[in-house]
């Protein structure tokens, strides 16, 4: 896995920042202290003697990660010391030794910098400045900092670091009262002195994009505190005799906006890891994360003043605070439109990039190798293609894969080793579905998640009856939960079985039975219909669908495959067929999920192959360069890139033995909700031609599109629709009352 700074350090320095921040930035008086020069003088001297003023200056003052921290505490605090430019200030310190004395200064707390990008800030507001002789002219403006900053770092056209005292007769500083608290200023240079160090155009982009990332990091500190603050509110404020936490809609709004808040973090998590470790793909991480994070971090600013309705749009609150944060930093050098122009000719440009791939530790990558070349071998692209073009038949595995996958061993890749399983990790099995969604194969069998339930309760004869078969991908089963009335209510359902001397007898009706065609059906039915609470009293059965009394009715998804009413009319199986406790299928079910639940975002494999497929398709054609294409393209990158960190966390927390729940849940909602924002956003650039179908004259790209608009939906109500989860996210991660 990624190296450098772990998370216990990051910790210790965010509990030491924040003490330093309670004791000498209280917060009921931030806003008052934020207007006064002298105050912020002395919180910066403090943060100076803890050192954090040398944060980014390389391996002996740590790196970005360390900074983005600092900044995120800072937003949370309210605190508008101006730490982007130390930042910086330390990042070019190596080639600007004529800025080493007033860095110095700046290090230990004796002196402020300002910054302002200038004619680099990509906004035409932002002013300009040029030196001749070593005098600076020109104007700048958005400056924070003033008027406790005692010299101003800033870029001319050249390109060229300047740093100029701002004590200098010619420097002429005027306020500019909006929406920042406190006040940005503009500040004309008419021939004041300065010393400049010429740059690359290139570094100067460098320096700006981390400048972004730090201030999304403080935009997110803001969010986060607020964020908080409602939480909080919705669990005590009371409306109809109870706590507006209580209510869904509020439960579901908060659940975004912590999904928001996930994704932001983990963007900017990665963003920071992958500079500090020299990574060659670190620019569109950084993009995506400053992308991402401008729009989510503003929606989030806006969802929390929802939920604490007017009494937090008082100034007294703490709320107006965070949401005039959010708002200010987050559109800072370009806000949203650059990122997603970076993320657009990253994509659609002349030498375009793919996405990285994830650093998954030793035994991860190795895997990924191996499984990479054996799908090379095994499911060739006109094999691939063949498949597509008759997926609406081909509702069942492509059986001569599965037993080829069989013989690999791979469909036991995380069974214990006396199952004979292969023990492998959650990141090694990320690896293989990684993999397989590149490649476009099938997923691998229709059974893990029986023979979750079956190792870890199933006796000895059914371990050995199913598991062999299972892993030689000879066995497969359908799933039999859902009922008329019992959807998301599982707990609802209905079918019931009866022990009748050495056979249950079963009847009820399952819907959207998938697998039907499978040799036995993984039925859940009620045991005992007087248990409470209605949870209680389920139990499992492994049921051969070639039992007489069994009527299957077939439908065509609107995905294009295959599922069925599934009738049960006393149907009679044996004794050992129920799996796990009489009346404990509840546990049973749920604990076989586990797995999957883990896994089931790792579908957003499949739409990162088929973004970039839509990006070769699009780059030389005139959309391209649409602007609004390249916007739309920009702002999938990004998704695409928090999806796929989102998904690599939990797998990695899966890996070191802390169980995700509602992280998983936020996984779920965010991969989902993607998979149909993808396809919407594809026929909104392609229009009617990617409505045909694959193989289609005229189809485009290459006619899957269709194809995955009618399977969108799908995913968002699989294994637990949305809703369900954002109550997960909001009960279990949030702890709003039920």
């Amino acid at each position: 896995m990624d190296g450098g700074v772990t998370s216990n350090e990051l910790q210790m320095i965010r509990d030491a920042l924040r003490a330093n921040l309670e004791s000498n930035w209280p917060t009921e008086k931030a806003v008052a202290l934020s207007e006064k020069p002298e105050e912020l003088t002395a919180i910066w001297r403090a943060l100076g003697q803890q050192g954090v003023l040398s944060l980014g200056a390389g391996p002996e003052g740590a790196g970005l990660s360390e900074a983005l921290v600092v900044m995120e505490e800072l937003g949370r605090a309210g605190c508008p010391v101006p730490m982007v430019a130390a930042i910086v200030a330390n990042l070019i310190a190596s080639e600007a030794p004529a800025f080493i004395p007033a860095i110095e200064r700046m290090q230990r707390g004796e002196a402020q910098l300002a910054i302002a990008f200038a004619g680099y800030e990509n906004d035409p507001g932002a002013g300009e400045l040029h030196i001749k002789d070593g005098l600076l002219h020109g104007h700048v403006a958005f400056v924070e900092g003033l008027p406790s900053a005692a010299h101003l770092l800033s870029f001319a056209n050249g390109p060229a670091a300047v740093l100029v005292g701002l004590d200098d007769a010619s420097a002429m500083a005027a306020r500019t009262p909006g929406l920042s608290r406190p006040t940005l200023y503009e500040i004309a240079f008419k021939g004041a002195k300065a010393v400049a160090v010429p740059l690359a155009e290139s570094q100067v982009a460098d320096l700006n994009l981390v400048s972004r990332l730090a201030y999304a990091a403080r935009a997110l500190g803001a969010a986060e505190r607020s964020f908080e603050l409602a939480v909080d509110y919705a669990k005590v404020r009371e409306q109809f005799n109870q706590p507006i936490g209580r209510f869904q809609a509020i439960q579901h709004k908060l659940a975004d906006c912590q999904i928001a808040l996930h994704g932001a973090r983990s963007a900017l998590d990665a963003a920071a890891a992958s500079f500090d470790s020299g990574d060659g793909h670190w620019r569109m991480v950084a993009a995506s994360a400053c992308a991402f994070a401008s729009a989510a971090l503003r929606k989030v600013s806006l969802e929390t003043h929802h939920a604490f309705g007017a009494i937090g749009y008082s100034e007294e609150h703490e709320a107006p605070r965070h949401f005039r944060r959010v708002h200010s930093d987050v559109s800072r050098l370009g806000g949203v439109r650059r990122a997603r122009e970076e993320l657009a000719e990253y994509f659609l440009g002349d030498s375009p990039g793919r996405f990285p791939e994830s650093d998954l530790g030793e035994a991860g990558n190795a895997f990924r190798e191996e499984v990479r070349a054996w799908l090379g071998e095994n499911w060739s692209e006109a094999r691939r293609n063949d498949f597509i073009r008759h997926q609406e038949e081909n509702h069942r595995h492509d059986e001569i894969y599965m037993k080829a996958l069989g013989e690999t061993g791979w469909l036991g890749l995380s069974w214990p080793t006396r199952f004979g399983g292969q023990a492998r990790g959650p990141l090694e099995h990320l690896a293989y579905r990684e993999e397989v969604a590149r490649a476009g194969a099938p997923h691998a069998g229709a059974a893990q998640v029986q023979a979750r339930a079956v190792m870890e309760y199933g006796t000895v004869e059914q371990q050995q009856k199913f598991l062999p078969g299972i892993l030689r991908g000879e066995l497969n089963f359908g799933m039999g939960y859902s009922e008329p009335g019992s959807g998301s209510d599982l707990a609802s359902l209905r079918t019931r079985a009866v022990r009748e001397g050495e056979e249950w007898v079963i009847n009820g009706q399952k819907i959207w039975t998938s697998g039907y065609w499978c040799e036995y059906m993984w039925l859940a039915a009620r045991t005992d219909p007087e248990a409470k609470p209605k949870n209680a009293g389920i139990s499992m059965f492994m049921v051969p669908m070639d039992t007489p009394g069994i009527t299957v009715r077939p439908m065509q998804a609107l995905y294009g495959g295959y599922f069925a009413n599934v009738f049960y009319d006393n149907v009679r199986v044996p004794a050992n067929a129920l799996v796990g406790p009489l009346n404990g299928g509840w546990k049973v079910l749920i604990d076989s999920l586990a797995d999957e639940r883990v896994l089931i975002s790792g579908f957003i494999a499949e739409f990162a192959v088929s973004f970039e497929g839509l990006c070769d398709y699009l780059r030389g054609t005139p959309l391209a360069r649409d602007s609004a294409t390249r916007q739309t393209i920009g702002a999938l990158a990004a998704e695409l890139e928090v999806g796929r960190r989102l998904l690599l966390n939990i797998v990695t927390m899966a890996e070191k033995g802390m169980p995700p729940v509602h992280e998983a849940a936020i996984a779920k909602v965010f991969s989902a909700e993607f998979a149909e924002r993808f396809c919407e956003s594809a026929l909104e650039i392609l229009g009617m031609s990617a409505t045909l179908g694959f193989g289609v004259s005229g189809a485009r790209p290459d006619g899957r599109l269709e194809q995955m608009l009618r399977e969108g939906p799908r995913w968002v109500i699989h294994l637990g629709t949305n809703e369900i989860q954002r109550n997960i996210i909001a009960q279990q991660g949030l702890r709003l009352p039920r």
